[in-house]
């Protein structure tokens, strides 16, 4: 079941001691707001036609010019440094540049259209390349061929469209590498202001033995047949508008990846074809927009065999694919929207995951995961990938094998298909602050060693199994958490950490159940009381908890959901010693400020009397009201 209403948190940074004071201003607020039950990534746009290549040729001063013009009845070149270093071979419009010159850089102004033709340079020394207003298709291998190891700095000359094709088969020269319609053996820089299209029919769109750097232009590469763009070094891009479309990775490089600007829009299609992959670090800091989807099985949108970490950014992840079985790790391997080897940092930004194939994962950390500010929004659609009986794999909205910890923003999580978690750490999940909306199929939040809630505004409702569950101890200091376990199955509980030690000492808790296996917290380490309240009558919505000498609300609380048999635990610092309680289920609430079913200064009538209490005098005093047995 995919929830039909989604809750966004509008206040951050409520205090515990905030939270049921007088003013109504004081209480987090959510918005409802309509989403589809089940979302569904873009379609694939296919292979779209070519844009029309109008050359818009300008007449350019560059120092150190050589031009070269391609049209219908051949090339015309002026070279002034012909007898001075540089010789240029004219092969019926295919062009070879050998360069000797070492003390100056020389630019190279290509222009005009070939559908026959291709230019390859040599040199010693760095160079610049012009484009201004080209279109040059090569049959038989790149379009462009840079086998000088020096730095090109391309400019696409601004308002003109420009175009570089391959072909599916390539003629090679021995000794001589030829990867991509767009290759160069050394660094490239793309800066101006005017659009390239790129395909690559063979093997790569645009690729580099050594780093690249995109400073600016509109770069469409509208086909790879494997990566968009490949290079051995780094890929920085600051700037410009790039969007890829490929069959491999977008882009692909053997060392970090930085990007601090420009727009990018990735779109892969083949298995394990990831948006960007790097073995090193991806960082992103940026005021523009990142898009990617990515449809093949097994594919990510962001994949670091090193640390990922996100400044700031708009980042939108789709991710389309199933798992697939990888018979040489003998393991699965699932799409995600972010696989990250090591650790994952997110200090700012805004990123949307949506992933719907089985067993895709949104965020798979194999390190640390730090969440830090920012908006956090992933939803999860696919069913549990099975090979045999002895492998299959889940999806899961949000994992790390190492710490997971959340330190502020706005973490919005939804999934809904069998065994499908929310947020899970194979080791600690600590949560100091932020607001945190959780509904999923399985456990929304869970964790192998510890959890720990040292403040923020936590709410997880989950539809078969614990909102939150331990497998170790539990710790709340703070905050205020809501937790729904499951209405359908009596043996999960709202909060679960099994029989180990389960510590309060500050905090507003809620934790509902349909049945025995909530968790109790431990009176001996705990400086907060609680309650455990347990009743048979069955679709229970509204709890209040009041004061029997003056009345005075304790607790106003209209149920996320309604259970045949109901066990809740309650701790809240307004529980004073000695003090008698009555508790009272139905009624109506009018008036006061709302979040996720807690009420601050509502009216409250009309319940029904189930049961009163008195606390004890110790600080961790547990009361129970009603009997678990049976259930």
């Amino acid at each position: 079941m995919f929830a039909k209403k989604i809750f966004i948190l509008l206040s951050l940074g409520i205090s515990l001691s905030l939270l049921y004071s007088c003013s109504d201003d004081n209480i987090p607020e959510t918005e409802e707001i309509e989403t589809p039950e089940e979302p569904t990534i873009p379609e694939d746009p296919g292979d779209n036609d070519d844009d029309p290549l109008n050359p818009n040729s300008q007449d350019i001063n560059y120092e150190n010019a050589v031009t070269i013009a391609f049209s219908s009845s051949g090339v015309t070149i002026d070279n002034p440094f012909n007898s001075n270093g540089v010789e240029i071979e004219n092969n019926e419009s295919h062009m070879i540049i050998r360069s000797s010159v070492t003390n100056t850089e020389i630019n190279y102004i290509l222009s005009g259209i070939t559908n026959n033709g291709s230019v390859k340079i040599y040199g010693e020394t760095p160079f610049g390349l012009i484009l201004n207003g080209t279109g040059i298709t090569n049959p038989n291998g790149a379009a462009i061929n840079i086998q000088s190891k020096q730095k090109a700095s391309l400019t696409i000359i601004d308002n003109t469209n420009n175009r570089l094709f391959d072909n599916e088969e390539y003629t090679f020269i021995d000794g001589e590498d030829m990867k991509a319609t767009f290759f160069s053996e050394g660094d490239i820089e793309i800066g101006g202001n005017g659009s390239l299209e790129i395909r690559g029919k063979n093997r790569h769109s645009l690729c580099s033995d050594g780093a690249l750097t995109i400073r600016n232009g509109n770069i469409n590469i509208k086909e790879s047949a494997s990566d968009g763009i490949h290079t051995n070094d780094g890929v920085t891009i600051s700037g410009g508008l790039l969007t890829i479309r490929s069959a491999g990775d977008g882009i692909d490089t053997g060392e970090p990846i930085n990007i601090t600007g420009g727009e990018i829009n990735i779109t892969t299609t083949g298995q394990k074809g990831h948006a960007l992959k790097t073995d090193e670090d991806i960082s992103i800091n940026t005021s523009d927009a990142i898009t990617v989807t990515v449809y093949g099985n097994a594919s990510k949108g962001f994949n670091s065999k090193g640390n990922f970490t996100l400044l700031r950014g708009d980042i939108t992840i789709n991710t389309g694919g199933d798992a697939i079985w990888e018979e040489d790790e003998q393991d699965t391997s699932s799409a995600a929207g972010i696989k990250c080897d090591k650790n994952l940092l997110i200090e700012n930004g805004n990123l949307t995951i949506l992933s719907t194939g089985s067993g895709g994962k949104g965020i798979n950390v194999e390190g640390t995961l730090t969440i830090n500010d920012g908006t956090v929004y992933v939803t999860t659609t696919g069913n549990q990938f099975v090979y045999d009986r002895n492998n299959d794999t889940a999806a899961k909205a949000i994992k790390s094998d190492g710490n997971l910890t959340i330190n502020g923003g706005t973490i919005t999580i939804r999934t809904s298909q069998t065994e499908a978690e929310g947020l899970e750490s194979k080791a600690t999940l600590t949560i100091t602050g932020g607001n945190i909306d959780i509904e999923a199929y399985d456990d929304c939040i869970n964790a192998s060693d510890h959890i720990q809630i040292d403040g923020g505004n936590i709410y997880c409702n989950s539809v078969t199994n614990d909102g939150i569950d331990s497998n170790g101890t539990l710790t709340i200091t703070g905050g205020v958490v809501i937790a729904a376990g499951s209405s359908s199955n009596s043996y999960e509980g709202g909060i679960d950490c099994d029989w180990n030690q389960f510590s309060i000492t500050g905090g507003t808790i809620i934790g509902t159940g349909g049945g025995g296996m909530q968790s109790t917290p431990t009176a001996s380490v705990s400086r907060q009381r609680s309650l455990i309240f347990n009743t048979r009558t069955q679709n229970v919505e509204i709890i209040r908890i009041q004061s029997t000498s003056d009345g005075s609300e304790v607790l106003t609380f209209r149920l996320p959901k309604t259970y045949n048999r109901l066990n809740i635990l309650f701790s809240s610092p307004l529980l004073e010693s000695n003090t008698g309680y009555t508790i009272y289920t139905g009624g109506t609430i009018s008036g006061g400020t709302d979040f996720y079913g807690l009420y601050t200064g509502a009216t409250y009538s009309g319940g029904t009397s189930a049961g009163s209490f008195t606390t004890g005098s110790a600080q961790g005093s547990v009361s129970t009201v009603g009997s678990s047995g049976g259930f």
